[in-house]
Parts: structure tokens; C-alpha cells; sequence
């Protein structure tokens, strides 16, 4: 037999329902889902522009390197960003044991160095995460403050792409608690070696863009 509601309860249970499906509550947040709930799967590694801290780093980054290269379930990435002529460029190697070295490029007008650092971090962390048996992966860029507001639970101008590098993240942690993943700081003074290729790269490359707005950066990638 079913029960009857008055106006009162039914607006109070309404009120329930709907209250748990806040985009805004707290609890929903992916920000505080990644934070919280896989705190343990993702770490930064900042460097200080001291002489002896930089080349602590370096060799840090070389032992790095030579370890992760050599295991099939582990990748590097490498992404540089550069803004020449009101024209920001950011292109990223991919190094994958035993596969060819994946080389992306995109370029837009009108977008911040951020804004393109958080795309980039954003295409390529997609990627790798749609490649079967990744379980590590090592970013290393010249700069952690743009991807640190990926994790920036307060709102920003760059929630967008935060958004949707936290979901692709989720995901990740959710298929193994062994998934994690790094963020590396390289200073382009450093010079190290692979860092320094795909920055001398960023910062030479010449191209004509055809989709000259910031919201064509999709559209616009090689």
C-alpha cells in the first residue's frame, strides 16, 4: 500500500534529494575527490635555482630517466612552453620503453603561457592514461606553479582544464592503486638534456596559424 506525502514532507524530501546533487557541495568536488581520497598517488618534486640544488636535480632526473625508460608500464613526459609574437607554442615528447618517441605540438594566439601549460599537461595526461598498461607517469616541465592549480580546490580562471585533468585522474587511480603519477620541475637553465631538446624545440619552432583565436586552440593542434 503506498503511503501518502503531504505538500510539507514532499517539499522536505525534495529538499534532501536535491541538496546531495549540488555541483558545489564539498563532497562532489573533484578537486577534494583527487586530494582526499588519492592523496597518495600523485607527488611534486620542486627545484630552487641554487647551483648545487640544480645539479642535485639533474642527476636526480638522469637516474630518473634511465629507470623509467627501461620498464614498459612507465612514461615520460617532457612538455615545454613558449609565447613568441603574442603566439604561445607548447610542444611534449612522449618516451614509452621500447616505442618510438611521440611528438605533440600545439599553438594558438591570445592564451595565456598557464593556459597552455594546463592544456598541454591536459592532452597529454589523456593520452597516456588511454594507453593500456601505464601504471607510472613522470611530467617534467619548467615550471610546477601552472600545474599545481590543477589542485587548487578554491575557483580559478583555469577550473575548466583543471575540471577535466582531475576527472582523467579519477579515472586513473580508480583502475589500481599501484597508478600514480609525478610532477618533476627542470629549470631550461639547467640544460638538461632532454628537457633542453624539446625547449630548444618550443622555442625555434616556426609556424603559420590558419585558426588565429584563443578558442581555436583545440582546432589548431599538428
Amino acid at each position: 500500500m503506498l503511503r501518502s506525502l503531504s505538500c510539507n514532507n514532499m517539499d522536505n524530501w525534495y529538499n534532501e534529494v536535491f541538496s546531495s546533487f549540488n555541483l558545489l557541495h564539498p563532497k562532489l568536488s573533484l578537486d577534494n575527490r583527487v586530494i582526499d581520497i588519492f592523496s597518495n598517488c600523485f607527488s611534486f618534486y620542486p627545484v630552487s635555482k641554487y647551483k648545487n640544488n640544480l645539479k642535485d636535480q639533474i642527476q636526480k632526473l638522469d637516474k630518473l630517466a634511465i629507470k623509467l625508460l627501461g620498464v614498459s608500464t612507465q612514461a615520460l613526459i617532457i612538455t615545454d612552453t613558449s609565447v613568441k609574437n603574442n603566439i604561445t607554442t607548447s610542444i611534449s615528447h612522449i618516451h614509452i620503453h621500447n616505442k618510438p618517441m611521440i611528438k605533440t605540438l600545439h599553438h594558438a594566439t591570445n592564451m595565456t603561457s598557464i593556459e597552455a601549460k594546463l592544456f598541454a599537461i591536459r592532452c597529454r595526461i589523456n593520452q597516456i592514461t588511454n594507453t593500456n598498461n601505464i601504471s607510472r607517469m613522470i611530467v617534467i616541465m619548467d615550471s610546477l606553479h601552472a600545474v599545481k592549480k590543477i589542485f587548487d580546490p578554491s575557483l580559478h580562471l583555469f577550473q575548466s582544464h583543471s575540471n577535466f585533468v582531475l576527472k582523467e585522474l579519477c579515472d586513473f587511480f580508480s583502475r589500481s592503486q599501484e597508478n600514480t603519477i609525478e610532477f618533476w620541475e627542470c629549470l631550461s637553465c639547467s640544460k638538461w638534456y632532454l628537457h633542453n631538446v624539446v625547449n630548444k624545440d618550443t622555442k625555434s619552432f616556426n609556424h603559420i596559424l590558419l585558426l588565429l583565436c584563443k578558442q581555436s586552440w583545440d582546432l589548431a593542434r599538428n
